[in-house]
């Protein structure tokens, strides 16, 4: 049905307060045009969630298709998103074999560069940064790039920086993105919050003019916009006793003659249990991306030679220990933790709507691994699964298998160079391949 031009606000209206500026989610009364736009109009975005070390390969395995596909035991939590996934197998990096364990088996996993040993850390232009470049113009942050662990120093003893294992985005071949461990300094860093402003609530500062725009939009469109600022005021609840725990861990840190970051997590101001900081890292992404504050993230849940515990999984051993001995039962429940958080964050974008979609729809959201089987150091396949379908650009709803494809055809630079395709980005060549993924 039409509807009058007086009716309609602009797309990109935004919410002012006090220092702050909070975009809004896409409503169908700030569109200017009379019909739903097609799901090519919405911005495209790009996510990558990390899990150090591998997975149980006795229980990763996927086969069919759409709503009958079967997920084996650790991809059980993707159950729901089944029509909007895609389970991959069989395609490694090939620069980042035979030339030691970890650190050398992560430093070029998004970019697929050959790393370089010694003092000068040397990898390449990860495909997160490059789909950021071209995609930044109208974002606020080019991406956010997020972590759960705090980054490593040193060198391993293969040679290679610990600062490969560390960092899978990287924004030139020298340095990587630094990452942020602290939910409330990625907040604040996407909310624009500063000094006194600090104390006082986001939607506090915007609410005269959310109670303005209630009026010019329709009853629909009231309850999305309900819906998305109780969700920013819950996750803000949240940030805001995490910034509590930061400021003492800070003071602590002081009296010590030290700094926060150098101390053990709870001491550190980060959460004891890592569900909680995992939660809230992709209530984070999810916010951002459906906000338009940003349109490409990363999320190191657990890091390579991660010291990560998971006494709620009933987990003796950290996690790089646990993944000496993959095949067990409790890394098995490590594996599907991860997994578990991934299918969160899918789903909360996939609850998102945008148009006739969701913003999953219009989103690639990637989750892999460095290793395949953790007690071999194995990285000849890698762990990968893919939501969302790109602007129906992506087709979904499959189990693609390429092990049984040429070493040519099993490159994960393949796939990075269509998926860049698709955001406009076109490269004769990225890391070593200078061809798009077949059947993608």
């Amino acid at each position: 049905m039409k509807k009058s031009a007086q009716n309609f606000v602009s797309r990109r209206a935004v919410l002012r307060g006090a220092g702050c500026t909070v975009a809004l989610p896409w409503l169908e009364s700030m569109h200017a045009l009379a019909d739903t736009p097609p799901a090519s109009a919405f911005p495209k975005r790009f996510g990558v969630v990390f899990l150090g070390n591998g997975v149980n390969e006795d229980h990763w395995s996927a086969e069919g298709e759409g709503a009958a596909m079967k997920l084996s035991k650790t991809l059980q939590p993707l159950e729901p998103l089944k029509p909007k996934i895609n389970v991959i197998d069989g395609l490694y990096v090939k620069a980042l074999t035979n030339q030691g364990i970890h650190p050398a088996q992560t430093g070029s996993l998004l970019s697929g560069a050959r790393i370089s040993k010694g003092a000068v850390i040397h990898s390449g232009i990860s495909v997160d940064q490059m789909i950021a470049s071209r995609v930044s113009e109208d974002v606020p942050q080019s991406s956010i790039v997020l972590a759960c662990e705090q980054p490593m120093t040193g060198y391993h003893e293969t040679n290679f920086s610990m600062a490969y294992s560390s960092h899978i985005s990287w924004q030139s071949p020298d340095s990587p993105v630094p990452v942020e461990v602290y939910p409330s300094l990625a907040w604040d860093n996407l909310f624009d919050n500063r000094g006194s402003l600090l104390n006082i609530s986001i939607l506090d500062r915007v609410k005269d003019r959310a109670q303005s725009l209630t009026r010019k939009i329709s009853a629909s469109d009231k309850s999305k916009l309900d819906e998305y600022l109780t969700s920013v005021r819950e996750v803000e609840k949240r940030v805001d006793s995490m910034r509590r725990d930061k400021a003492q861990a800070d003071d602590q840190a002081k009296a010590h003659n030290t700094v926060a970051a150098t101390m053990d997590r709870p001491a550190n101001g980060l959460p004891e249990d890592l569900r909680d900081h995992a939660r809230l890292m992709c209530d984070i992404i999810a916010i951002a991306f459906q906000t338009n504050k940003t349109r490409v993230a990363s999320l190191l849940i657990s890091r390579d030679l991660s010291a990560m515990y998971y006494p709620f999984l009933n987990v003796n051993e950290g996690h790089h220990a646990a993944s000496h001995n993959n095949a067990s039962d409790g890394y098995e429940r490590i594996a599907r933790f991860h997994v578990s958080q991934f299918a969160y964050l899918a789903s909360r974008l996939d609850a998102m709507k945008e148009g006739d979609g969701t913003v999953l729809d219009h989103t690639c959201l990637m989750f892999l691994s460095n290793l395949w089987i953790g007690r071999k150091h194995d990285n000849t396949r890698l762990p990968l699964v893919l939501a969302g379908g790109l602007g129906g650009t992506l087709k979904t709803g499959r189990a693609l298998n390429y092990l049984g494809d040429s070493e040519d055809n099993r490159k994960m630079c393949s796939l990075y160079l269509s998926l860049m395709d698709r955001f406009g980005i076109k490269l004769d060549q990225f890391g070593d391949s200078r061809t798009r993924l077949e059947r993608l």
